[in-house]
């Protein structure tokens, strides 16, 4: 690549990717010396731009942070998922991010092309978010957790159990999970010497130490699937369901926060929702309501009462003074 300026942003471009890059990988991908590399990251660096160099047979290049936010650098499918990912924040169960989500999709939809903008509209207008009042995340405990994972650094955290006893943990983190609106950390405790799975919102003040680390093999094809094999143990408050809801499964399948499975085709114009869960009660009568469609629930004394509460606000609010 000859073209200096065209060069530059390719090369902040792959600094931008959460890793670290040997200068002979740098020059191999963009197509020149290693002595070429070596005076392009020297250029960035007069631009402003915080490039960390570690020495050493596994040392490279990284981006870390500075005292600005740089321009990131994105391609087409990138600013899609952004920008999707954006419209769906303010369902999600992180804290106060609705606000910030809105700001930043402006920003992102002022300089996208029509094309993607089309996209994007027509992505935001097949999907909904649900709106989420259970426990949330605090994003900085989220974005800390996912720069360990990235990097692999063991990371130090406070720990609160359901009981509400504190305790300081040391793991090595190896993969976020979110599952129902609930994020969950999975880690090698190095305390305890076994895996275990951490819900995000009791993580506090979570630490990065430095010290990077090896993944060790894991018990599971995946992250997600150690998670999911491991619901039995999470310590989230959990309460059944059995409710037969008078629609077609393809119109509640994916509205109820439901997991594959948990919806049972009765008959062509009936299914019956039947599972644990570990959301709010409150939510899932309101998207029952929000069905539009009659349903009667078998079993759960927390779902039946939510649905007593909405019932005498409603009558509350038909009574005439």
């Amino acid at each position: 690549m000859n073209d200096t300026p065209a060069r530059l942003l390719r090369l902040l471009s792959l600094l931008q990717t959460p890793r670290e890059f040997s200068g002979s990988e740098l020059a191999e991908r963009l197509g020149v010396t290693d002595r070429t590399v070596r005076r392009d990251i020297d250029r960035l660096r007069e631009l402003g731009y915080p490039v960390e160099a570690t020495m050493g047979a596994t040392g490279g290049y990284r981006l870390v942070a500075g005292a600005a936010m740089p321009p990131l650098l994105v391609d087409d499918e990138e600013a899609v998922a952004i920008a999707v990912g954006l419209r769906a924040a303010a369902g999600s169960a992180v804290a106060g991010i609705e606000e910030a989500s809105v700001r930043a999709l402006a920003k992102l939809e002022q300089i996208l092309p029509a094309t993607l903008r089309r996209r994007v509209r027509v992505l935001g207008s097949a999907t909904a978010a649900p709106a989420y009042d259970g426990p949330t995340v605090d994003p900085e405990v989220l974005s800390t957790l996912a720069a360990a994972v990235t990097t692999r650094e063991r990371t130090r955290f406070g720990y609160r159990g359901e009981s509400g006893a504190q305790t300081r943990r040391h793991v090595e983190p190896v993969g976020l999970v979110p599952v129902r609106r609930r994020w969950y950390l999975l880690g090698h405790d190095l305390d305890r010497g076994d895996w275990r799975v951490f819900r995000v919102d009791r993580i506090e003040r979570p630490q990065a130490t430095g010290a990077r680390f090896t993944p060790r093999p894991l018990p599971a094809a995946s992250p997600a699937d150690y998670v999911a094999g491991r619901r039995t143990d999470w310590d989230a408050p959990v309460y059944r369901v059995s409710v037969t809801i008078s629609a077609p499964l393809a119109r509640v399948a994916g509205r109820l926060g439901d997991d594959k499975g948990d919806l049972t085709a009765l008959d062509d114009h009936t299914c019956r929702l039947t599972s644990t869960r570990d959301d709010s009660p409150a939510w899932l009568a309101h998207r029952l309501l929000d069905l539009g469609v009659p349903f009667h629930v078998h079993e759960s004394p927390e779902l039946t009462e939510q649905l007593h509460n909405i019932a005498s606000r409603i009558a509350s609010a038909l009574t005439t003074q």
